[in-house]
């Protein structure tokens, strides 16, 4: 009877563990707001997951608008902002290992604004985030990185899509970088002058939506 126990509860504890060599579970896949998976060869609007108050200096507005590109300063690069009433520019997201067609949380990847978003006055390659090493009040998100390439030279390229409550954050976490687990944080926004609001590496996400277009 006792080499009967012994054998159920020696069974139980080895289908408890993961097999020798078997394949880590992937992450799971990022859905956009039709429930369908997020793609690499697909455009896409990133909207707050519902709408929300903004004050500023002077007053406080609704917004329910999406992210797109501004110059807050010099004209490039172009900044990263959350407009006001409307879905704003629409994106790429590029995973590191760019064979991959689904995008999925926890992973590196590249986000680029879509050729609509091309300004004559900067070159091609400022439609790629990157965050700001030179930020002075803030550590921004802005634009005028390149594409893949993970390395020393691309570290602040790679953001990350997080589950967030029922909806999704963006964070610069690079895992291309082991060593830069220190600089991981949130991305939010940063509300500068009167109204507008920049992206930003903050304490407080953004929470997020992504919102499929429709060409």
């Amino acid at each position: 009877m006792k080499s009967t126990i012994l054998a159920v509860l020696l069974l139980h504890a080895l289908s408890s563990q993961p097999l020798l060599g078997s394949a880590k579970a992937s992450p799971d896949e990022v859905l956009d707001t039709s429930g369908k998976k997020l793609r690499a060869d697909a455009n896409y609007f990133i909207i707050p997951a519902k709408p929300f108050t903004i004050c500023g200096f002077v007053s406080c507005f609704n917004t329910s608008g999406g992210v797109a590109l501004e110059a807050t300063g010099e004209s490039c690069p172009l900044d990263v902002v959350v407009v006001k009433h409307n879905p704003g520019l629409s994106l790429r997201f590029t995973p590191v290992n760019n064979k991959k067609g689904v995008i999925r949380v926890s992973t590196d990847l590249n986000i680029m604004f879509s050729n609509e978003a091309y300004d004559s006055r900067c070159p091609h390659d400022y439609l790629v985030w990157k965050i700001d090493p030179f930020s002075k009040e803030e550590t921004f998100v802005i634009t005028g990185g390149v594409l893949g390439n993970p390395g020393s030279q691309t570290i602040g390229n790679w953001f990350k899509i997080e589950k967030y409550d029922d909806a999704y954050k963006l964070v610069y976490c690079p895992n291309v970088c082991p060593s830069c687990k220190h600089v991981c944080k949130d991305i939010g926004y940063y509300v500068y002058k009167t109204r507008g609001m920049r992206l930003a590496l903050t304490n407080v996400p953004f929470k997020v939506k992504f919102q499929k277009t429709h060409n």
